[in-house]
């Protein structure tokens, strides 16, 4: 198992310390959350984009994932979802980074329309992904929670390049048993991101193995020699303790549970 953790939990904290941070605590990897108002995001010049590959680099430690933001299933024209796709899996493959993170984001749209939506700018951005090494990963989230929902859409673009990013979370809240979910996903399955709250009512992040979700049960199901990620939602949570200090603890409990 290789340990990344997300830059959610480490708000505004410069790219050099972060990776710092990741060596020092015993992370292999950085999920780099990618906004305009993060360091790293697709408008970055190519020197600059050289400067972020070399500085992970130094560190030892891997750039898992660039999580975007492109809504795949959402309503309106293709263009603006395939050009937000194209500059995002570009910016990964400059960086060095296998994988990139989007959302379906078809809340309140029709199911059929949202799947075929986004199965074609998915099959669509990843031939151009294939070319750059980069695989890009449907998040289980928003209109699309559950493997059942993530696997539909997959299993109709029928390409490599495409994938799923099982966040745990999600899959709980929508009511679907581990079991269930890495059944659909594994097919698909790039990596799986972990996390950990109180419970269904208050989703501020809380320390890996004191919350409700079924930690163990996904890791138990998942590929033992995957990727796990631990995302922190520090940035939306500012009471939340900080990330720094626990990680070392939550390096040692996502090892106990596989």
């Amino acid at each position: 198992m290789k340990l990344a953790f997300s830059t959610l939990g480490v708000p505004a904290m410069p790219l050099a310390d972060v990776a710092a941070l990741a060596a020092g605590t015993g992370y292999d990897g950085v999920e780099l959350r990618t906004h305009p108002e993060e360091p790293v995001h697709p408008d970055l010049s190519a020197p600059e984009r050289q400067r972020v590959r070399a500085e992970f680099a130094r560190a030892g430690v891997e750039v898992l994932c660039l999580a975007g933001y492109v809504r795949v299933a959402a309503p309106g024209e293709d263009g603006p979802v395939l050009t937000g796709l194209d500059r995002l899996v570009r910016l990964a493959g400059d960086l060095g980074a296998p994988f990139v993170r989007v959302f379906p984001g078809a809340e309140g749209a029709d199911p059929a329309e949202a799947d075929a939506a986004a199965a074609r700018r998915l099959g669509a951005a990843a031939e151009t992904a294939a070319g750059l090494g980069v695989r890009i990963l449907l998040e289980t989230h928003d209109s699309h929670r559950t493997g059942a929902d993530v696997s539909r859409v997959l299993g109709t673009v029928g390409h490599r390049h495409a994938g799923a990013l099982w966040d745990v979370l999600h899959t709980w809240l929508g009511g679907e048993p581990p079991r269930t979910s890495a059944a659909c996903l594994g097919p698909f399955l790039g990596y799986v991101q972990v996390k950990d709250v109180a419970s269904a009512e208050d989703p501020a992040p809380v320390p890996l193995g004191t919350g409700v979700l079924p930690l163990a049960e996904c890791l138990s199901l998942a590929d033992g020699d995957g990727w796990v990620s631990w995302e922190y939602e520090k940035r939306w949570f500012k009471a939340a303790p900080e990330l720094p200090g626990l990680l070392v603890a939550g390096r040692e409990q996502l090892r106990s549970l596989r």
